[in-house]
C-alpha cells in the first residue's frame, strides 16, 4: 500500500481511483494529476516508485489544497461565519440545516434523533 500525503492509498486500484482516497481529491483532480505528471491512468498504484510518489506529492501540494490544509480551511470558514453571527453561522451553531431546507420534517441528519415530548393527558369524565 503506497503512502501519499499521509494517506494509505489502495495498491490494487488504478491511479485515478486510488488518488480519490486523498481528502480533497475527486475524480477530476485525480485525472489532472495523471495528466500533469504524464502518468498512465491504467497503471495500478502499487507499481509507483518512491521517486514517482515524491513527484506526485510535490505536484499535489503545489497545485491543490488537500488533506490537513483543506480541513483547516473549511473549519476556519465555518468559525468565521459563527464569529460574525451571520444567518449561516447561527444555523451552524444551532446544528440546523444551513442551506434553506425545511426543518418541520426531514431534517433528522442535522437535528439528530427525535426527542419525544409527552402530550397532554386527557381528563377523565
Amino acid at each position: 500500500m503506497p503512502r501519499l500525503l499521509g494517506v494509505d492509498i489502495p495498491g490494487g486500484k488504478v491511479l485515478p481511483y486510488a488518488f480519490v482516497y486523498i481528502f480533497g481529491v475527486g475524480p477530476t483532480v485525480a485525472r489532472k494529476i495523471c495528466e500533469g505528471l504524464n502518468l498512465d491512468p491504467s497503471r495500478k498504484a502499487h507499481t509507483l516508485t518512491d521517486e514517482e510518489l515524491t513527484r506526485i506529492t510535490a505536484f499535489v501540494e503545489k497545485n491543490f489544497v488537500v488533506e490537513g490544509n483543506l480541513r483547516r480551511q473549511r473549519t476556519q470558514n465555518v468559525n468565521r461565519l459563527r464569529d460574525i453571527k451571520c444567518y449561516r453561522g447561527l444555523r451552524h451553531r444551532a446544528g440546523l440545516p444551513v442551506r434553506g431546507q425545511r426543518t418541520r420534517t426531514n431534517a433528522r441528519t442535522r437535528k439528530g434523533p427525535r426527542k419525544t415530548i409527552a402530550g397532554k393527558k386527557k381528563v377523565a369524565k
